[in-house]
């Protein structure tokens, strides 16, 4: 039996490159998990303004967990159920290694005005920048470090080359890359050992879910300790190989509807 499903967002429940537009057997699969009573719970890298807008346009509104696990919410109401920040002196160091790599990441934080800070000079690329839109607010990066709790550090849209040298500095961290966003490659650092499934664990908790009762589907490296715990995990064909590598069952592209699958296991 099956008391919850999880989803990842991009490359799961919608292809690359449609966002915020799933195959309309994705969205009557999810219409069904809705009929039946089985709650959907979203678990994803993206901050919380991006899971909720794109969500909102289909008429969607299930409790999230974003920036991987740094964040658990309610998008409809706003109401944070988990948090998960650095340590003070471990972020400082964080952005130390970026500075060495010659990169000044962006470094979000959590507030109701914005999403993120970013520098004189971002690393990150100009489509990325104009995506964070009014949600990013310019400062001082060490200071903002050793100041405000920090969720997670990141850049995208850029060499392959320039994520490399950062990840040389972040042996000490647990740096995930990326590829194809912002159509370059990118690099997001959370603080060690948090992952989507700590989350996933504080929503079980809040809604007297056995975590050991979840399907959980994912595409991506950031996936990897969700697919791993969950008692059935599902992966689209097309997945990066370390999310393959955890499947139970592996389903159809999302750009064909794959997710509909869920269906067969709940």
């Amino acid at each position: 039996m099956i008391d919850l499903v999880i989803t990842d967002l991009d490359g799961t429940l919608w292809a690359y490159g449609s966002e915020g537009a799933p195959h309309a057997a994705t969205l009557a699969a999810w219409a069904e998990l809705e009929r039946r009573g089985i709650p959907i719970l979203v678990a994803t890298g993206r901050r919380a303004t991006t899971t909720r807008e794109p969500l909102a346009a289909l008429g969607l509104a299930p409790p999230a967990v974003v920036l991987n696990g740094a964040l658990a919410l309610e998008l409809a109401t706003g109401a944070c159920f988990h948090r998960h920040a650095y340590d003070r002196d471990d972020a400082v160091r964080v952005l130390a290694a970026f500075r060495a790599a010659g990169v000044e990441p962006c470094v979000y934080i959590e507030d109701p005005d914005f999403d993120v800070y970013i520098g004189d000079h971002p690393s990150t690329s100009d489509g990325h920048l104009e995506a964070l839109g009014s949600r990013a607010r310019r400062g001082d990066l060490e200071e903002i470090v050793s100041s405000v709790p920090v969720l997670s550090f990141g850049f995208f849209g850029t060499r392959e080359e320039v994520v490399e040298a950062v990840v040389a500095e972040l042996r000490f961290a647990d740096p995930r890359v990326s590829h194809g966003d912002f159509g370059g490659h990118g690099v997001t650092v959370a603080p060690v050992g948090l992952s989507k499934w700590i989350g996933v664990l504080a929503y079980c908790e809040r809604a007297g879910i056995d975590p050991a009762r979840v399907l959980a589907i994912g595409d991506g490296a950031n996936d990897r300790e969700l697919l791993t715990n969950a008692s059935i995990a599902l992966v689209p064909v097309d997945a990066h190989e370390d999310a393959l590598g955890a499947a139970h069952h592996v389903v159809p592209s999302p750009a064909v509807g794959g997710w509909e699958a869920v269906l067969d296991f709940v």
